[in-house]
């Protein structure tokens, strides 16, 4: 809350002014989160549409191809930019590395304050896409030559992404900056939380990359709208141009949502298995700092059917084999933290197996798609977004949702209802998988992505109504969700300020909220200090009575 006005609300009350020009980093978190689950709920309602329109072959809802597309655009768009990057970089980001580290705040308030408000503008932005006449129905790629002769409004799409990324950049900056200069004495590099390392390499990749981003979507507007002629092939230009530009930061940009997400897995798994974390120099240098040495050079797997040289094909098959040895380091890092742990199978830690499970399937489902003679021949049907959702929106989802229980008594002070949050990890859980399994079964058997409807293809309407129906337990499942997060916040127990019997700093030194500055005394760390000072496993609980929380 913020530290220049937080005592004063705290006597007076909510204040919207002072929510507004807050400064303070778990506010500005809370901001963060509010948008991007906004965001998650509109793209979804948007899955919702599509999935409802492809239960049947024929117009279900519209008879609009169009208007199919616009829904495919804000779903894709919404769900990357606007829910997934902002709520790891944006919310857990700056909820979690102040605490984590011992600073009373980020290095720039003011500029941290600016870059929630570039989001939310981007976010409105977004929204205006049921507004205007003529919206974008580009997909969240943007390919050319469509989005430059398209009726829709292209604009819109770069000026969205343009805002989203200027705030990505700031938080970068931001946040980069804190954790070099303001961890607390004692807090050497060795000692670092693994979602802090996460999330500092995920920074670091943003400010190289989404500049690249932002510059092939000026150049679509430049096309359409200036006359230039970067991707018009009659005119010297290509749209392969835009291919490598878009995925030189989008498949960069995989590991700049999967790396927050790992860190948070990380933090949950060894405080519920009480354990230490497995290979901490291991997994930090060969996996974390692996997958940002390679994830920049692995983005042409995406192109190969685009017309792409076969040596420079070949490369990247090999490139983008190599890079799942880090990401296989990281996957052992979690599961070896869990061996021989103290298990308990709280609301947080079931998110965190699911995690586990969905991200197996996406990692082994995505080795053929690496290997341009088997991706030629899957590309551009139902296999890739099976693939995609399983290692990328929904294992990343599971960790969002899953860190927001984690985190849910820290940033309230109240305990969440376990019952309804174990009821909805089940139905998110089984419709995930009924819905993208089967996506996946469909494209092994030719059916292609994107479409409108499929009247050629009747032998599959059967699974698609299955897939609908899938997808129908999955909204089941985030209504439930919402309602034990609502529970909570209206009737919850009181938390106590450490519930999980957790080492880390932020809460051994901290109460549940944390009041403004975040700590009475800068946290004077210990030579043997550990963030997962489990020792032999055992469950020693942490209640920290001692700590008083900040009041609402």
């Amino acid at each position: 809350m913020s530290t220049a006005v937080e005592s004063k609300t705290r006597e007076g009350g909510f204040s919207l002014k002072e929510w507004i020009f807050t400064t303070d980093h778990k506010r500005i978190g809370i901001l963060y989160l509010i948008g991007s689950y906004a965001a998650f709920a509109v793209a979804g309602i948007m899955a919702m549409l599509m999935r409802t329109e492809l239960s049947s072959i024929g117009p279900t809802i519209t008879e609009n191809p169009n208007t199919y597309n616009v829904w495919l655009y804000f779903h894709g768009a919404a769900m990357i930019l606007g829910y997934q990057i902002p709520a790891l970089t944006g919310f857990f980001a700056n909820y979690y590395v102040p605490l984590m580290i011992g600073a009373k705040d980020v290095a720039f308030p003011r500029l941290n304050a600016l870059s929630v408000w570039l989001f939310w503008m981007g976010i409105v932005l977004a929204l205006l896409t049921f507004v205007v006449p003529d919206p974008p129905d580009i997909m969240w790629t943007g390919y050319p030559p469509y989005s430059v002769i398209t009726q829709g409004n292209t604009a819109l799409y770069t000026f969205t992404v343009l805002l989203i990324g200027f705030s990505s950049i700031a938080g970068g900056v931001n946040f980069l900056t804190t954790i070099i200069y303001m961890r607390a004495p004692g807090m050497t590099w060795g000692k670092l939380n693994m979602f802090i390392w996460c999330i500092l390499t995920a920074f670091i990749i943003q400010i190289i990359f989404v500049p690249v981003l932002g510059t092939a979507v000026t150049m679509i507007s430049f096309d359409k709208y200036l006359g230039t002629t970067f991707f018009n092939a009659s005119m010297g230009g290509t749209a392969v141009l835009y291919e490598n530009l878009f995925w030189f930061y989008s498949h960069p940009a995989v590991y700049v949502i999967l790396l927050p997400a790992m860190g948070i897995i990380y933090e949950i798994v060894a405080t519920f298995a009480r354990n230490n974390i497995f290979n901490y120099r291991g997994i930090l240098y060969g996996g974390i700092w692996g997958v940002v040495a390679l994830g920049g050079i692995v983005w042409a797997h995406h192109l190969y059917v685009a017309g792409i040289p076969d040596w420079m094909s070949l490369i990247h098959v090999f490139l983008t084999l190599l890079i799942s040895v880090p990401v296989g380091l990281l996957m052992i890092g979690i599961v070896g933290t869990l061996y021989k742990g103290a298990i308990e199978y709280r609301t947080p830690m079931l998110y965190a197996v699911g995690f586990v499970f969905l991200f197996l399937i996406g990692g082994l489902t995505g080795i053929p798609n690496a290997m341009s003679s088997i991706y030629i021949h899957i590309t551009e049907t139902y296999w890739i977004p099976g693939h995609f959702h399983y290692v990328m929106a929904l294992s990343v989802t599971f960790a969002i949702i899953g860190g927001t229980y984690y985190i849910f008594p820290k940033m309230t002070g109240r305990m969440y209802h376990e019952g309804l949050g174990k009821l909805g990890f089940i139905l998110l859980f089984v419709g995930a998988n009924i819905t993208f399994f089967l996506t996946m079964v469909l494209g092994v058997r030719g059916m292609p992505r994107r479409y409108y409807d499929y009247p050629q293809f009747p032998e599959f309407e059967g699974i698609q109504q299955l897939i609908t129906y899938g997808s129908y337990v999955i909204l089941a499942g985030s209504v439930v969700i919402l309602a034990s997060w609502v529970y909570g916040l209206v009737r919850g127990e009181k938390a106590v300020a450490n519930p999980w019997g957790s080492r880390s700093l932020e809460w051994t030194h901290t109460p549940s909220p944390p009041p403004p500055g975040n700590f009475k005394e800068v946290p004077q760390l210990s030579e043997d200090w550990s963030p997962y000072g489990y020792g032999n496993g055992k469950r020693e609980e942490e209640k920290g009575e001692d700590l008083e929380p900040a009041r609402p």
